[in-house]
């Protein structure tokens, strides 16, 4: 991992894996979640002669916090890391609290952005004709109840959260989001894919939950870009057992995103839908550059 220097000051920590000389894939974590990279996605990128390329958004692990941000703003921070990189194009993914800051990438750095994909992502809270919280697991309405109420009642719950998800082994992780995984998220997070997660994690919360806060808080307010702004071709994932992030936000952003290739998958779940998916959706993704 490498810390670089941000034009504002702050610092953002970054790694890189794969072929050099490659395009990069640059993905956006979850939330909670980290720079830390997942095994499954080094494998299809590398694979497919991409460099994967994550970050740990600001406020997580050794990324400075950034209060107050949009989730629009987080594409100042990717300019910079394609700018570090001496990279012009890239395609962006993101994965449940990632999918809108991918989203935003795609909409405010059209020059540089082949194709985005969003996996299990949020829909924005201010949607007139999404309900936003309907169909989520208990500790999600707790925590999204305690966001619409502010920074200090979030920050109490999350708080507590991050107590048990610090250090929790992939067991303790489905102990401790018992209320968020169905049966076919609860048979992922076992072996590779729970230590990776685990580890993502751990190393996103590591120094504080600001990250987590923010991210938090930046949901349940306006975005700061219009989702009519993305032209460049976009892929979404979406499983329809998911309790982290409901269908329905899937189906709200297949209906609003343009031209979306959308995949609606029947039983899947928020984990499930990208566990056994990855590759295709790299397909996909990676065919954007020779466009």
């Amino acid at each position: 991992m490498t810390l670089i220097e941000l034009p504002d000051g702050r610092r953002l920590d970054i790694e890189v894996s794969g072929p050099e000389a490659a395009a990069p894939l640059l993905f956006h974590h979850g939330t909670p979640g980290s720079v830390t990279q997942l095994r499954l996605m080094q494998r299809a990128a590398a694979e497919r002669s991409l460099r994967l390329v994550t970050y740990s958004r600001a406020g997580y692990g050794s990324s400075t916090r950034r209060p107050d941000r949009r989730v629009a703003d987080v594409t100042e921070d990717v300019a910079a890391v394609l700018d570090h990189l001496g990279v012009e194009r890239c395609v962006v993914a993101g994965w449940s609290g990632g999918g809108p800051h991918a989203l935003a990438t795609a909409a405010r750095l059209p020059e540089r952005v082949a194709g985005v994909l969003s996996i299990a992502g949020v829909g924005p809270a201010d949607a007139q004709d999404l309900d936003f919280m309907d169909g989520m697991g208990e500790q999600n309405l707790v925590e999204f109840e305690a966001a619409f109420a502010g920074e200090e009642p979030l920050r109490r719950f999350l708080e507590a959260e991050a107590e048990e998800l610090r250090n929790a082994t992939p067991p303790e992780l489905v102990h401790s989001l018992a209320t968020l995984l169905p049966a076919v998220d609860r048979a992922v997070l076992t072996d590779e894919y729970g230590e990776d997660l685990a580890s993502n994690f751990h190393e996103g919360l590591r120094t504080s939950v600001e990250g987590w806060l923010d991210d938090d808080l930046a949901f349940v307010r306006p975005w700061g870009f219009d989702l009519d702004e993305i032209r460049v071709p976009a892929f979404l994932w979406q499983g329809s057992v998911d309790l982290m992030v409901p269908f329905r936000h899937g189906q709200w952003l297949a209906a609003h995103v343009p031209g979306v290739t959308a995949h609606l998958e029947e039983g899947e779940g928020h984990l499930s839908v990208a566990v056994g998916s990855f590759a295709r959706m790299v397909d996909e993704l990676a065919a954007t550059l020779d466009a």
